[in-house]
């Protein structure tokens, strides 16, 4: 009998080496049942726009364009709405630039590459005079604003650009000054902003 024991207790410490010793079976078990890291979700894409002119409250048209005209165009990837007042220098033009799905394969690294295209245009440009330009935290996935005074005429632009994951939504508002550029630069900003917010509306 005490054969017997000594035989048993020799199997049970063997076995315990066995379990717990590295790299035995035991812990390649144990490794094996470890579940693999989840991937990132990856942002649900925009497959179509909304219609051109729809994003823009028709009382904020009003307040800002009193007589408003409006023109649009689009097709599937582009669309623009721009209102006018009787041909003068007031006007708010709002565009839309989709990079579809089923287009390529990386919508939403397209449409970041276009939006910091167009942030390196806006510094060098030679057409407008420059009075402020910054990005924008808090809009879309990143945006900028820009305040601009057209050389040879007595118009400032507040231009917001954002991207909102595979859109890049860009809106101009523009009105006469007869006074220093910077004295508008807050309420013209404001205001293209204002509208900006009010067309993101559309891509929730």
């Amino acid at each position: 009998m005490a054969a017997l024991v000594a035989v048993v207790a020799f199997a049970l410490a063997a076995g315990a080496v066995f379990l717990f010793f590295p790299g035995g079976e035991g812990e390649r078990t144990q490794r094996a049942a470890v579940p693999p890291a989840e991937e990132p979700e990856r942002p649900e894409t925009i497959s179509t726009l909304p219609p051109p002119c729809g994003g823009v409250q028709a009382g904020t048209v009003r307040s800002l364009i009193p007589g408003a005209q409006r023109r649009e165009s689009s097709n599937q990837t582009l669309t623009s709405c721009t209102y006018t007042a009787g041909g003068g220098f007031r006007w708010l033009r709002v565009e839309a630039h989709l990079y579809a799905p089923a287009n390529t394969s990386t919508p939403v690294e397209d449409a970041q590459r276009y939006f910091g295209a167009q942030w390196t245009q806006a510094h060098n440009s030679t057409l407008e005079r420059t009075v402020s330009l910054a990005r924008h935290p808090g809009l879309g996935d990143e945006a900028y604003r820009w305040f601009t005074a057209t050389r040879g005429q007595p118009t400032v632009v507040g231009q917001v650009t954002v991207r909102v994951r595979n859109v890049v939504v860009t809106v101009s508002y523009s009105e006469e000054t007869r006074g220093a550029a910077e004295k508008r630069e807050q309420d013209c900003l404001g205001r293209a902003t204002r509208v900006a917010g009010e067309v993101l509306r559309a891509f929730r």
